[in-house]
């Protein structure tokens, strides 16, 4: 008898409790001390590794580790610091604006809603996703390009772009579990579900739900 794919909930329910096996601690890729630290070290990643900005941003607290003194930190300074983060001119500009308005119009502090981090330079929905989740601690499901391709590998979305994911998930997976699962997409991603390691038909999780798959799983870019 052929192997069946599994059922859509049935899907949820084992890649939930699977995860939590693998995964039971969830602690953040991205050092940091504050939402403000947070705030900027997610800005930083974007198109950059956890890793290399983990190893930039000792020496940019060292230049300044607050939205006050950070405001005053000439661009070129900054952009000197962060430089092998890539997009660093554009990023250096945001840094000391975003510090500035949290200056000027946040009493230095980093606005605990979603609509007021939007709107600071530099911060997309998924950077104000993870400040939100990770900082302040509310359900929130930041897509990344991890997250989106797996979830369509899982048979969970078929979005075409990180928006329409994070709709299908939010409604696929309780919202007490969306600020550690988020996590544990993407550590599965990189250790066992790769872009190259697995097409949707290699990990443990991908046979799993879809044993009967024969051909890779194409992804739909974000």
């Amino acid at each position: 008898m052929s192997a069946k794919n599994l059922l859509k909930q049935e899907r949820v329910d084992y890649i939930l409790n699977r995860l939590e096996e693998l995964y039971p601690e969830t602690p953040v890729p991205l050092d940091h001390f504050d939402a403000y630290s947070l705030l900027v070290a997610v800005l930083l990643s974007a198109q950059c590794t956890d890793e290399r900005v983990n190893q930039i941003t000792p020496a940019l607290w060292e230049l300044a580790d607050n939205p006050y003194d950070m405001a005053k930190v000439p661009v070129e300074k900054i952009q000197e610091v962060i430089r092998p983060c890539g997009l660093s001119p554009q990023k250096s500009k945001a840094i000391q604006k975003l510090s500035e308005i949290l200056v000027n119009e946040y009493h230095g502090k980093v606005p605990e809603n979603m609509a007021a981090l939007e709107t600071l330079p530099g911060v997309g929905h998924k950077t104000a996703s993870v400040v939100m989740a990770q900082a302040f601690g509310h359900p929130a499901f930041p897509v990344d390009t991890h997250i989106h391709r797996l979830a369509q590998r899982w048979g969970l979305t078929s979005g075409k772009n990180v928006v329409q994911t994070e709709k299908d998930l939010k409604r696929v997976f309780p919202s007490d579990k969306w600020n550690k699962l988020h996590l544990q997409i993407i550590f599965y991603g990189r250790e066992y579900c790769s872009a190259r390691g697995c097409d949707g038909t290699v990990c443990e999780i991908c046979t799993t739900c879809y044993p009967a798959r024969k051909n890779p799983k194409k992804t739909k870019k974000a």
